[in-house]
C-alpha cells in the first residue's frame, strides 16, 4: 500500500479508536535490548525526524534533542512499559477491620495518546472495599503512574488499574473513574480544547447501583486544602 493511499485510511478513521485488547500490545522480544541500546536507537531515529522535517541540528538549542527525547521515552513517559518498572504494592492485614468503601481520588495522570502520541492528563478517581486486606495509599498511585506510563488508550488503562488492584488485594470490590483530556483531540484535528474524556470500570460490589453511586458522590467532594 503506497503512502498517500494510508494517509487517505487515516484520514478517513480520524480520532476513532481502534480496540486491540486489555494488555499492552508487546513483541515477545520487547526486553531484549537494554535501556541504553533502545535509547541509542531512538536517538538515531529522532535524529532524523528532526533532519527530515528540515531543522539545523547544529543549532545550540537543537543540537541535545534527539538524547533528550529518546531517553525520555524509554526512561520517562514510556518506563511503564518495563514490567522491572511495576511497583511493588505490599498488602497489610486489615487489623482495624474497615469494612466500608476506601476512596483515593483525585490523583493526578500523565499519559500518551498511543494513536498520536500526544499527552493525555487527567484525574484518576479508584475505591476499594477490603476482604482482609489493604494497601498503602501511594501504592494506588503508583499503580496509576505506571499503567499510565506508556502509550496508551483510556479505556484500557482504565481497566488495567482495576485488574491490578483486585489482584494485589485479592478482591474483585474495586473501581477506577477516569476524567481526562486528549491532545490529539485538543489541540490538533477538530481542536476542542474544553472536552474531556470519562471513562469507567466497576468490579465486584460496584456493580450494585447503589455502591456505585456512593462512589461517584464521593469523587465529587470539593476538597481544598489551603
Amino acid at each position: 500500500m503506497d503512502l498517500e493511499k494510508q494517509l487517505k485510511e487515516i484520514e478517513a478513521m480520524g480520532n476513532d479508536h481502534i480496540g486491540s485488547s486489555t494488555e499492552t500490545p508487546m513483541r515477545p522480544d520487547a526486553f531484549e535490548l537494554s535501556d541504553i541500546e533502545k535509547i541509542a536507537s531512538i536517538k538515531k531515529d529522532v535524529q532524523n525526524i528532526l533532519h527530515t522535517l528540515g531543522l539545523d541540528l547544529k543549532d545550540d538549542s537543537l543540537k541535545g534533542t534527539p538524547t533528550r527525547v529518546a531517553k525520555m521515552f524509554v526512561q520517562e513517559i514510556f518506563g511503564g512499559l518495563h514490567p522491572d518498572r511495576r511497583p511493588k504494592a505490599s498488602t497489610f492485614e486489615n487489623k482495624y477491620k474497615y469494612k466500608e468503601m476506601l476512596v483515593e481520588k483525585n490523583i493526578t495522570l500523565y499519559s500518551t495518546c498511543e494513536h498520536h502520541l500526544l499527552p493525555i492528563v487527567g484525574k484518576a478517581h479508584i475505591a476499594y472495599i477490603s476482604n482482609g486486606s489493604v494497601v498503602g495509599l501511594s501504592k494506588m498511585n503508583r499503580i496509576v503512574d505506571y499503567y499510565a506510563k506508556r502509550p496508551q488508550v483510556q479505556e484500557r488503562l482504565t481497566m488495567q488499574i482495576v485488574k491490578e488492584l483486585q489482584q494485589v488485594l485479592n478482591t474483585e470490590d474495586v473501581a477506577c473513574v477516569i476524567d481526562a483530556k486528549h491532545l490529539c483531540v485538543n489541540s490538533r484535528g477538530i481542536r476542542d480544547i474544553d472536552s474531556s474524556t470519562v471513562t469507567s470500570e466497576f468490579g465486584g460490589a460496584f456493580k450494585n447501583s447503589e455502591t456505585r453511586r456512593e462512589f461517584l458522590d464521593y469523587i465529587k467532594l470539593d476538597t481544598q486544602f489551603q
